[in-house]
């Protein structure tokens, strides 16, 4: 009788024990949200080669969805301050004059994300690793107001970075985001045809550039297939 009452308490302290091949699913999120901030940059027509010359101050908020530990679908807002001026470089302007401005642009994109290395922290059969590169691309749109003038543009973001897995959950992400804007209004509508040369959607347009430091935390437990973990 004391085997079995034996044998019965063994049987029930396995089942109450987690099973070291059992998977996790808290270790794979479906979503990922965060917040970041900043240097911004610009290109256009009162800055002509030098992105950084008079820099600004950017912040983003974000969020993702987790495909897998390579790709994501990422939609991010960021707001920034660009300012720029003719007189700190060596063009000559028609009529010698000189234009400077001062604007705060919004830029909401959708953009498609890959990493360079499946990112994570666990399972070393997946070898998931802490730390990627990853580059993303997107569409998206860019609103400035410069002086009491309203434009807004379409804008093709593109974005080199690297991420760290500071937890399962906490991500540290340093990226640099260059954006084409398809429009030549982002610095004003006084400097839009300031050197007489016309815009098309894609010639003598603007561009802004965002160097920002972020942090993001994923969140909704993703149904994992495999039940083996390391």
């Amino acid at each position: 009788m004391k085997r079995h009452l034996l044998a019965i308490a063994a049987a029930l302290v396995l089942a109450a024990t987690p099973v070291k091949g059992q998977a996790d699913i808290s270790d794979s999120y479906r979503f990922d949200i965060g917040g970041g901030i900043g240097m911004s940059g610009y290109l256009g027509d009162a800055n002509g080669s030098n992105i950084f010359h008079k820099p600004g101050f950017a912040a983003n908020l974000q969020g993702r969805y987790l495909f897998n530990e390579r790709t994501a679908i990422r939609a991010q807002l960021t707001g920034m301050s660009l300012s720029g001026s003719t007189a700190d470089f060596d063009n000559y302007l028609p009529g010698g004059r000189d234009y400077s401005f001062s604007a705060f642009a919004a830029d909401l994109s959708v953009r498609g994300e890959f990493n360079f290395f499946p990112y994570g922290i666990g399972e070393t059969y997946r070898r998931l690793r802490r730390f990627t590169p990853f580059l993303a691309i997107g569409l998206g749109a860019t609103v400035s107001s410069c002086g009491g003038f309203t434009a807004g543009a379409l804008s093709l973001p593109m974005t080199a970075g690297i991420k760290y897995k500071i937890s399962r959950r906490l991500n540290l992400i340093a990226d640099f985001t260059m954006t084409k804007v398809f429009g030549d209004k982002l610095d004003g509508a006084e400097l839009a045809d300031l050197t007489t040369i016309k815009s098309s959607f894609i010639k003598n347009t603007d561009w802004h550039s965002a160097i920002q430091v972020s942090l993001s935390y994923e969140f909704g437990p993703r149904c994992v297939v495999c039940n083996r973990k390391d």
